[in-house]
């Protein structure tokens, strides 16, 4: 038997002495679980942030510690989640701190069998170089009439429920811009 434990720290002992005969007050949690606490109370600073994962935008309190998130929570001042979170938003700590997250550009050629890291102007550049040149092959300036059309048929934007009300503004102004008619939002569909 450990030395520190005596008959009369037994759990039931503990109980009986402190009158919770329904075993739920402080006489039936350990030293350990007393001297537990939470990851949330050593965090150097909390951020307010958006979940990631849909377009309901639940709030959510991200913990940082040395500069690494350690725990996601909701937030309870979020008008639209009122502090909750669910399944997905809950776990979305594992999507931040998973160690098969990839955190950089990669790029598999044409006929390529393998991905390769790519700098993100490079990145950048590659896909306004093909935007433009499939905008300007898919133009359409008039019908077989000769009315006005001023649109391509080659680009086309579908946006993520991730997206917010501003982002997807800004997304449906710039392929408008650019002549693309064909613009939806995985929200819509």
């Amino acid at each position: 038997m450990d030395p520190k434990r005596t008959f009369l720290s037994w759990p039931v002992v503990r109980q009986v002495r402190a009158g919770d005969l329904l075993a739920r007050g402080p006489a039936v949690t350990s030293e350990k679980t007393r001297s537990l606490q939470p990851r949330t109370a050593t965090a150097d600073r909390v951020v307010q942030s958006v979940c990631p994962y849909c377009a309901v935008g639940c709030g959510q309190r991200v913990f940082v510690k040395d500069e690494r998130v350690v725990q996601i929570e909701g937030d309870p001042d979020s008008p639209v989640s009122r502090g909750r979170l669910c399944p997905k938003g809950s776990a979305s700590e594992q999507l931040v701190n998973s160690p098969g997250r990839q955190t950089k550009v990669l790029y598999r050629r044409p006929h390529g069998t393998s991905w390769e890291p790519l700098d993100r102007e490079t990145a950048i550049d590659m896909i306004v170089d093909r935007f433009i040149e499939s905008r300007r092959n898919g133009w359409q300036d008039t019908d077989e009439h000769g009315r006005p059309l001023r649109r391509t048929m080659g680009i086309a934007s579908l946006g993520g429920a991730t997206l917010d009300n501003e982002e997807n503004y800004l997304i449906k102004k710039l392929f408008t811009a650019a002549g693309a008619i064909q613009i939806e939002n995985q929200a819509r569909i």
